[in-house]
């Protein structure tokens, strides 16, 4: 099993950049246009978007700018110098819990929607098994190669993206975009939270920047990118109020991919867009849980060093399928991936707070 361990795998920072927006591009995007809508009035939810973009961008640096004041040194031992090694063991324990949570909605997730548009007559447990396998295939393998990935993948993302917004132009309807600003604060204040929970994708910061050749750069490249789901989400946002406006889009499970169903291209070059529109977005959301396994895994292999890389990976496997069956339909579902975004965004925001302050009150440099 030697062949799995890749301990002197180094990257550059603009990997960081390309690796953090094709973490947050996945499943969240395909509904947080309805989440939004359903709680702002006409064109309103770009504020909060916006509002919950520029938190996360802030979040995003504070993470970013603690991890690379340690170049080269993993979670666990500069959260050691810091805290001690019992609570920096147990907050890496946490964060293998975060991330192992994340993985079960993802592939969840990706199987309802699967069945729902694709895989009718398919069992949900056989389509997450699938997908379960194939990204613990790709986390078996070199960690570089994830980031290889990444940077393959996400120009597709993002192409197939633009796509969808250009081709729907004359469907616009500017009087959708009225009335503005009609939202009650709670409104927005509600908008903010369902954006800055579909933003969320600083987790790997705490990990990846540990292998970075020269973190010097890196939270600048880490805003940057997180820059990119941003603008999209905004963009994605804006097209779906325009073409459907906000009533029929806040009674749409998944707008975006309804987007990519109405959508011409001219000359009948393509005429069901969205089956490629689901083959890219596979790819994102593969991106997407792969990382969010292989920090699982990371997690748990810096705290028990001496378990080799396989084993942490066929015990956390079994778990994050498991977890990710139970939620017994869409309802409890939604439930579980707001409870764990939540948790996500406030853990990391106390860790961050806790390791600066002691770091400064300790004066740990």
């Amino acid at each position: 099993m030697k062949r799995f361990e890749y301990a002197d795998e180094k990257i550059s920072d603009k990997q960081i950049l390309v690796a953090v927006p094709s973490f947050v591009i996945g499943i969240g995007i395909l509904s947080l246009p309805q989440s939004i809508a359903s709680i702002t009035m006409a064109s309103d939810g770009w504020v909060s978007l916006l509002i919950g973009g520029v938190i996360t961008i802030i979040i995003t640096w504070s993470v970013a700018k603690l991890s690379a004041s340690f170049p080269h040194q993993s979670f666990i031992n500069y959260a050691s110098t810091i805290v001690t090694r019992p609570i920096a063991s147990v907050l890496t324990f946490l964060f293998a819990i975060q991330a192992t949570s994340i993985t079960s909605l993802q592939v969840r997730q990706i199987a309802d929607i699967a069945k729902h548009y694709l895989l009718k007559e398919t069992p949900v447990e056989i389509i997450s098994l699938t997908f379960l396998l194939l990204i613990i295939y790709a986390v078996a393998g070199s960690r570089i190669g994830l980031f290889r990935l990444n940077t393959m993948f996400l120009p597709f993302v993002l192409i197939v993206a633009a796509i969808v917004i250009v081709f729907n132009i004359n469907w616009f309807d500017l009087a959708f975009l009225s009335p503005t600003f009609e939202t009650s604060f709670s409104g927005y204040i509600e908008g903010v939270k369902n954006s800055v929970l579909s933003y969320a994708g600083f987790t790997i910061l705490w990990f990846y920047i540990t292998i970075v050749k020269e973190p010097k750069q890196t939270p600048k490249m880490a805003v940057l990118g997180m820059c990119i789901p941003v603008v999209l989400y905004i963009f994605l946002y804006l097209t779906c109020i325009l073409v459907f406006g906000n009533s029929v889009t806040s009674n749409l499970q998944y707008p975006t991919i309804e987007l990519a169903k109405i959508l011409e291209i001219p000359g009948g070059i393509l005429e069901r867009f969205e089956s490629l529109f689901f083959v890219i977005w596979i790819m994102a959301i593969f991106n997407t849980t792969a990382m969010t396994f292989d920090i699982a895994v990371l997690a748990l292999h810096s705290i028990f060093a001496n378990v080799g890389k396989m084993k942490v990976i066929f015990i956390i496997g079994p778990i994050a399928y498991v977890i990710g069956m139970y939620p017994q339909d869409l309802v409890q579902v939604s439930i579980f991936g707001s409870f764990i975004g939540y948790s996500s965004v406030l853990y990391t925001v106390f860790v961050t707070l806790l390791l600066f302050v002691i770091a400064k009150i300790r004066r740990v440099k």
